[in-house]
């Protein structure tokens, strides 16, 4: 793809608002620099309210309410990838080279899903081309999104050969 083609979209779907201004300032300095290799859109989706301490009905009943407002919004024809800690951890340059074999693929678009605190509802994991865990540590979602992005930068640096990634 050159650059007078239509530029590789990449699309973060995130359910659950970022308050903090320090993630909200990273977040935003990333999705700056993607700018530089990318299209890129950032859609939030509200977390459904559950109670202090919802039981495992109550979660079940939110994460498929959730799973309808992202399945609404996932792009047509994107690679789909979901950020999940059972999935499958990848180094930095193993997510250059998946969003790269997309891209030769033929595919324009990826988009990538980070759940809401209480996780990702069963039916939309299995729609998921690729299940990518960062770690089996667990993350606030605040910090994952910024970390998300941080890697995607990152990944398209290393396509353009950029000095970023050492």
């Amino acid at each position: 793809m050159t650059e007078d083609n239509a530029m590789f979209h990449i699309t973060l779907i995130t359910v659950g608002k970022l308050k903090e201004r320090y993630y909200a300032a990273a977040a935003d300095e990333y999705i700056r620099r993607l700018g530089a290799y990318c299209k890129f859109e950032l859609i939030e989706l509200p977390e459904c309210r559950l109670p202090d301490d919802p039981n495992g009905t109550q979660i079940a009943a939110g994460l498929a309410r959730e799973a309808e407002q992202i399945e609404a919004k996932l792009p047509r024809g994107a690679w789909f990838c979901v950020l999940t800690p059972e999935g499958t951890e990848l180094s930095s340059e193993g997510l250059a080279e998946r969003l790269q074999a997309e891209k030769l693929n033929g595919r324009s678009a990826a988009c990538f899903l980070i759940g809401s605190s209480f996780g990702i509802d069963a039916r939309i994991k299995r729609m998921a081309d690729f299940r990518l865990s960062f770690s089996k540590m667990t993350f606030p979602h605040h910090l994952m999104r910024v970390m998300a992005l941080e890697q995607l930068y990152r990944a398209e640096s290393i396509l353009a050969g950029t000095k970023y990634h050492k």
